[in-house]
């Protein structure tokens, strides 16, 4: 069993935008910015938002955090939107989610300019990755196909099993695991909550991606041996011989499933840290307008 090392893959990628921000700047190019419009004080978001500041100081971007009260109004979201779809020295935002009940998640959405969109949530963006056009990647499924890019994880012809169905993870890595690509070409089948026999899915795959956002679901029994695992959920449970009272586990039992994987992600130090590296690249793109022009 391997372990995919998230962080490590996190700080190469690191690097290596730092390095390609460095030499663009040099020849005259302009510094990448990246905006952040935190709303309310959610503290799992508070985390992901100063994550993803902090990544932007050790690449070389510039970086805005907008923050607003819970309360905020919709038409003062949109406003803040509107303002960053026409403020050319931002080249790409992301709304960070989820928004209080009160807001409409899909009209905020809809309503960034796909150009700017680094989350890869719009349905432009969508369109074009299912059509195989450039496009922004949403970063969760861009940071998956990272992983299996550089650990030189066969795909081709491999049964790939997703659990969960979500926009932002599950639906579009299916897309992108079946699209004729390197990494690409697998047969993909997509559960959720309404399949019926799970097990009987999950035990057929070559590689299962679990993003259903309950703790330790998958467990041993459901996975065959050399299975490799792709853990994209981040639990809280409670642990009163934690520090914090509290410890993160995914959506797999990792100590039962890993002696049966041929390579997993742990949680934390897996997907999550691959995200924030995707949405970088994502934001460098923009810079460039190499994807829009």
């Amino acid at each position: 069993m391997q372990i995919l090392d998230g962080k490590l893959l996190a700080r190469q990628v690191k690097d290596e935008l730092a390095k390609e921000t460095a030499a663009q700047i040099a020849a005259g190019g302009k510094v990448p910015h990246l905006a952040a419009v935190l709303v309310g004080d959610n503290p799992a978001s508070q985390v992901y938002v100063r994550n993803k500041v902090r990544s932007c100081e050790q690449v070389g971007f510039h970086s805005t955090l907008i923050k607003k009260p819970v309360d905020i109004s919709q038409e003062e979201l949109l406003h803040i939107i509107h303002e960053l779809n026409n403020d050319d020295g931002i080249d790409g935002f992301i709304v960070q989610l989820p928004l209080p009940a009160h807001l409409d998640e899909e009209k905020i959405t809809l309503a960034i300019d796909p150009e700017k969109d680094v989350d890869g949530f719009h349905p432009v963006n969508i369109g074009r990755m299912a059509l195989g056009l450039p496009c922004y990647l949403p970063a969760t499924p861009c940071g998956i196909v990272e992983i299996l890019k550089r650990y030189e994880i066969p795909t081709s012809g491999k049964e790939v099993v997703v659990v969960g169905r979500s926009n932002i993870v599950g639906t579009p890595i299916s897309i992108l695991l079946s699209r004729k690509e390197k990494v690409g070409n697998a047969t993909v089948t997509l559960c959720h909550s309404r399949t019926a026999n799970l097990a009987e899915h999950t035990r057929r795959a070559d590689i299962l991606i679990a993003s259903i956002g309950k703790p330790n679901t998958i467990t041993a029994d459901m996975v065959k041996e050399g299975v490799v695992v792709i853990d994209v959920g981040i639990n809280r449970i409670d642990d009163p011989e934690a520090a914090r009272g509290y410890r993160l586990v995914g959506d797999v039992d990792f100590p039962g499933v890993s002696p049966k994987a041929s390579y997993i992600t742990p949680v934390p130090g897996g997907v999550g840290q691959m995200t924030v590296v995707s949405l970088l690249m994502n934001t460098l793109s923009a810079s460039k307008k190499a994807i829009y022009g």
